[in-house]
């Protein structure tokens, strides 16, 4: 899987391949997002450049500014599922095929086939009917732990990165998610951990705390449960920034403080969705889908969100995201976070 292919996701594409060029992979990573979002897709594309033997580097104004080759033979390895480094972990469950203790090593060919069949956007239920599996519901279980240990244990083949690609990942059971916690604890070298998941919520924390987050923004039309609130409350928020007042920004935490730790959430992925239509909008003439209801705000603000900001203000979303699902403080989350988008939207 090339980053080209996958439609709606560049700017964090382009985030993904500028780590790894600057040489700043970590060892563990928690690619959170939907399936049909592109969240196994990328992790798939980021495995694939990070393996890549010619990467290519785009100067030219193209959307992404760099991908893998897609020709070399780490690139048909990976593209192929064959790579002998990469080692893939998925929820199974008992079919007529394996009758007993199933794992992800017991259904490497049948996911591959899913795989190409939904070019790795499939989903989880659709999954569970191409294994055939009724209505049982799949697990990572002890026998994949098992295979884990022994996986991590072997020398990389190819002399660099052993990968382990772990999707939906919190459908881990507990002996499952302690193997994986004790190696994000004390890793091997040039070892590298993918949990692709659409929900934190099963995981356990400290796996979690111990993962570099990467969020997959929910592409157009994925998210249809907006509060008709967050319009207003985004509009306020943002023209605050420009003034930045203390006091009146102040109110505005304490009323998002009011809303309880699930819709905080919520509103800042819609916040953050928000200012990628405005990115898109201003910087790729793309139609906006999205009315803030002030017809001068829907106007002007877009302008305010450019490819020098844009980075900055993804990431610092990122990080108050995850501080709300740690249980951080709202007031000091929601204060930092403002004070970090006041400072991008002046640096446009």
């Amino acid at each position: 899987m090339q980053f080209k292919d996958i439609e709606g996701q560049y700017t964090i594409a382009n985030k993904l391949t500028e780590i790894i060029d600057l040489g700043r992979v970590s060892h563990a990573q928690l690619f959170l997002g939907d399936t049909k979002d592109g969240s196994l897709a990328l992790a798939m594309a980021y495995v694939q450049y990070l393996f890549c033997q010619n990467r290519q580097h785009y100067e030219d104004g193209r959307p992404l500014r760099a991908d893998s080759c897609g020709q070399c033979p780490s690139c048909k390895k990976i593209h192929n599922l064959s790579h002998s480094d990469l080692h893939l972990f998925f929820p199974s469950a008992t079919t007529d095929k394996i009758k007993s203790n199933p794992s992800s090593a017991d259904f490497q060919q049948e996911f591959r086939d899913f795989m190409g069949k939904y070019r790795q956007h499939g989903t989880i239920n659709q999954w569970y009917d191409f294994l055939g599996v009724d209505n049982k519901q799949g697990m990572i279980r002890e026998k994949d732990a098992d295979n884990l240990v022994k996986e991590l244990g072997i020398t990389s083949y190819e002399g660099r990165y052993k990968v382990v690609i772990i999707w939906m990942a919190d459908k881990m059971n507990i002996t499952m998610a302690n193997k994986i916690l004790k190696n994000l604890e004390e890793p091997s070298p040039q070892t590298l951990i993918i949990l692709v998941a659409e929900s934190t919520e099963k995981i356990l924390p400290t796996i979690i705390s111990r993962t570099q987050l990467v969020r997959i923004p929910a592409l157009h039309g994925a998210r249809t449960d907006v509060n008709p609130q967050y319009y207003s409350l985004f509009v306020t928020w943002m023209r605050q920034l420009f003034k930045l007042n203390m006091s009146t920004l102040s109110a505005w935490v304490d009323s998002i403080h009011a809303l309880g730790r699930e819709q905080q959430k919520m509103f800042l992925l819609f916040a953050q969705d928000a200012l990628r239509e405005c990115f898109l909008r201003n910087n790729a003439n793309l139609p906006m889908n999205i009315d803030f209801g002030d017809e001068k705000f829907n106007a002007m603000f877009p302008t305010m969100i450019t490819p020098r900001n844009i980075e900055r203000l993804n990431n610092a979303f990122d990080e108050a995201i995850f501080a709300i699902e740690r249980n951080a403080y709202a007031k000091i989350a929601f204060m930092q976070l403002s004070f970090n988008i006041s400072k991008g939207l002046k640096n446009r």
